[in-house]
């Protein structure tokens, strides 16, 4: 961010540092600072670095499991530029957990001092770029921006902030001495942007304190019809509002009148009641339609919200 010198590597001022990463159990370091571990398959880095921030790009055309491991005292956002798995889950210390299989253009923002873990199966090849921003750097430049650059978010989208992740991967892939000023000026802007779109998240959870806008209790309703049969979680469902968890759940009984796990299990035994006026379906049939494993758990369901077994139901139909 500051417009001194670029790092060193090996005693040689450089910019860009091309090299091989094995997938080894040690924490890779770059000048001193931790960067994230990759275990335990091959990968590429290329990093970009200036005071203040460090760009590195990684890649892997392996299939096997890959864990990725972070802690440290600089701020990390991660950009998948290419990210499929067929199994896994992503981690960041104070918030949820997500096992979201289609990771492309998607971010996740990691505070200085928090854990970062994450694991994949992969279906493909894999693309992402780690950022790291001196926390310390960040309260001399931009004393505005610290603040605002607390909570952890996993898995978010944002056009512009993606915009600017591109244009810094440009100068990883094709480095140059003249791009200096330019990586400096494009870091600063990154950090503006996500304070900037942490602000925004922030703003909208106080609009909702009174519940959920219109919009946003289509959009969830739907999604929860379209979804009976399956487990969705809190974070889902909080993501298509664009909220937190721990607001969504608040503004989300305020405006439906029960949590969001009691809205999906009522409206699951509501679309029971519906398949079970056609006796054509089996209880069990009815109860696999709907997600449930077992006839046994379908009908201890059904029975808690209703005080009928799904049979005594269908014969309460007439």
């Amino acid at each position: 961010m500051s417009n001194r010198s670029l790092a060193t590597v090996a005693g040689v001022p450089t910019s860009f540092v091309s090299a091989p990463c094995p997938g080894d159990s040690h924490s890779p370091s770059y000048l001193g600072q931790s960067t994230v571990k990759i275990a335990a398959v091959p990968a590429f880095r290329r990093r970009l670095v200036a005071d203040g921030i460090m760009a590195e790009l990684i890649q892997s055309t392996c299939r096997e499991r890959i864990e990725y491991r972070y802690r440290g005292s600089s701020h990390l956002l991660v950009a998948w530029e290419q990210g499929i798995r067929v199994d896994g889950e992503t981690f960041v210390e104070g918030a949820p957990t997500s096992t979201l299989r289609n990771m492309t253009r998607k971010l996740t923002f990691v505070p200085a001092g928090r854990d970062y873990f994450e694991w994949h199966q992969p279906r493909a090849a894999t693309r992402l770029m780690y950022f790291y921003i001196d926390a310390a750097e960040l309260k001399v430049v931009l004393p505005d921006a610290v603040e605002m650059l607390r909570e952890p978010r996993v898995l978010f989208e944002d056009a512009v902030l993606w915009s600017t992740v591109l244009k810094l991967k440009g100068l990883i892939e094709s480095p140059s001495p003249d791009h200096r000023a330019y990586f400096d000026a494009l870091s600063a802007v990154l950090v503006q942007e996500l304070a900037r779109s942490d602000r925004a998240i922030v703003s909208i959870e106080t609009s909702a304190r009174g519940g959920l806008a219109a919009w946003q209790q289509r959009i969830v309703a739907a999604y929860v019809e379209e979804h009976l049969a399956e487990q969705i979680p809190l974070a889902m469902l909080a993501r298509l509002a664009r909220l937190s968890p721990y607001h969504f759940s608040r503004a989300f009984k305020q405006s439906f009148g029960v949590p969001p796990h009691r809205y999906h299990a009522n409206r699951r035994i509501e679309h029971a009641k519906a398949i079970l006026e056609d006796r054509t379906r089996s209880v069990t049939d009815v109860g696999l339609t709907l997600g449930f494993g077992a006839t046994s758990s379908f009908t201890t369901a059904f029975r808690r919200a209703t005080g009928f077994t799904p049979s005594r139901y269908r014969r309460s139909l007439g």
